[in-house]
């Protein structure tokens, strides 16, 4: 097992301190401009993702997920425990100046996001049924005609179900549950692992139903916790933004621990994160996306507005409570591991919130395990044939069982691994498609 770590560990470092962080800007940049700067559109996506309209839109009698449904999933498979243990450790190594990195990517990863999503509805195939399906490997095989790297996608979209979505997000309900309540981890990994098991009973509509629940809830009790908690610290508000500022373009670390870091340190921690939360320009959320009825460009400015809401705005207020914290109480980190740097800042409300914050993740955690769960599914069904997706599931429970017993370093780096090379196959093939992107 260590030479598979240190083989993890010298791949990602090679990849993310410097060619990936390159080639993911880049790419930001140009769908940015190739698109119109779709980010303009970014409004209509909101007042279209709470529209009463089904499907943005078109009839609501519909065999596939709908323009809130699907954002849901999108969301539930982006939204939390990145946004929450992923920008601590992106402060914890690249300090403050991971934030702006991680925002800049979001903002900028809008575009990219509508373009890899707007081909995927385009592109789609519609079975005998009405129902849908598509996404990246679809797209690769019907369009570019290169059926052996959409296979070689779809394997890398599986994987990812198991270690980017899957053992991330187990591995944080239990290293979160023993730090706060000291529950032991091996009974944690089996209650989730039940847990999973019998809301994937309920196949696509259920998965669908718990995240269109849980997400909004959530999301909303911790962006509220977060506004009470700048509040309370508002003092400090101005200190942090400079600090985060400044940070970002430093070429050496001016100071010691947490406020600690330079350039690239913080672009590689920052940006690396930004991918992990928002996922855009991995693919996951055209899969979603295909799943989808109404018209292509407005279902992929819904699905655009996941990143906005995952990166700009739930990683930018959880970075600035985690700095401004860090200001206000010199020391408050200390006996914290770097994934718990947020909920030490949530010992700053004054109603136990860093209990409130764990229950939390553990809810976000399982509604990003369903969504990568679906995103599994759909690549074994591109692999395969529906036939297998029960078996794909039983194995799926198990990792997340398995999952929650490894080390969180272990984690990261699978997750950091798979992410760049599903980012690298499928950009590549957003490159060669750029010319069937239509502006919105």
């Amino acid at each position: 097992m260590s030479y598979f770590y240190n083989f993890l560990q010298t791949a990602n470092s090679f990849l993310w301190n410097g060619p990936l962080l390159l080639f993911l800007l880049f790419t930001h940049l140009y769908f940015t401009g190739r698109t119109g700067f779709v980010q303009k559109k970014l409004p209509t996506a909101l007042r279209l993702s709470v529209s009463p309209q089904t499907d943005a839109g078109t009839p609501k009698k519909s065999n596939g997920l709908g323009a809130f449904a699907s954002l849901a999933t999108t969301l539930a498979a982006t939204l939390g425990t990145g946004n929450i243990i992923g920008l601590s450790t992106a402060v914890a190594f690249g300090g403050p100046g991971a934030v702006f990195w991680c925002w800049i990517t979001g903002l900028l990863g809008m575009a990219t996001s509508y373009a890899e999503c707007f081909l995927s509805l385009k592109f789609r195939e519609t079975r005998s049924d009405g129902t849908f399906r598509g996404g990246p490997m679809y797209v690769i095989q019907n369009q570019l005609r290169r059926p052996k790297t959409a296979r070689f996608y779809a394997y890398l979209l599986l994987a990812s179900a198991f270690c980017v979505g899957c053992s991330t997000q187990s591995r944080a309900v239990t290293e979160t549950l023993h730090t706060l309540f000291d529950l032991p981890e091996f009974p944690v990994g089996v209650c989730l692992a039940l847990v999973i098991t019998v809301v994937l009973l309920g196949g696509i509509t259920g998965i669908g139903t718990v995240c269109s629940l849980l997400v909004p809830v959530m999301g909303g009790f911790f962006l509220l916790s977060c506004i009470v908690l700048l509040f309370l610290l508002r003092n400090h508000l101005a200190d942090a933004l400079a600090l985060i500022l400044t940070s970002a373009f430093s070429f050496s670390s001016v100071t010691g621990g947490i406020l600690g870091s330079s350039f690239l340190l913080a672009a590689r921690q920052g940006i690396a994160r930004g991918l992990f939360t928002n996922e855009a320009g991995l693919g996951s959320a055209p899969v979603a996306a295909a799943n989808s009825s109404g018209d292509a460009k407005e279902q992929a400015m819904v699905l655009m507005s996941a990143t906005f809401w995952d990166t700009v705005v739930m990683c930018g207020i959880t970075g600035l409570v985690i700095v401004c914290a860090c200001l206000a109480v010199p020391g408050l980190f200390e006996g914290y591991s770097p994934g718990d740097y947020t909920l030490a800042a949530f010992t700053l409300l004054p109603f136990a919130g860093d209990k409130l914050l764990g229950i939390a993740i553990v809810l976000f955690a399982v509604a990003t395990l369903l969504g990568w769960c679906f995103f599994g599914e759909k690549a074994v069904e591109f692999l395969f044939d529906a036939e297998h997706i029960t078996y794909y599931r039983f194995l799926y429970c198990l990792m997340v069982f398995f999952g929650s017993q490894m080390t969180m370093n272990l984690v990261w780096e699978l997750s950091d691994f798979f992410n760049g090379l599903m980012f690298v196959t499928n950009v590549i093939c957003l490159f060669l498609l750029r010319k069937k992107i239509e502006r919105p």
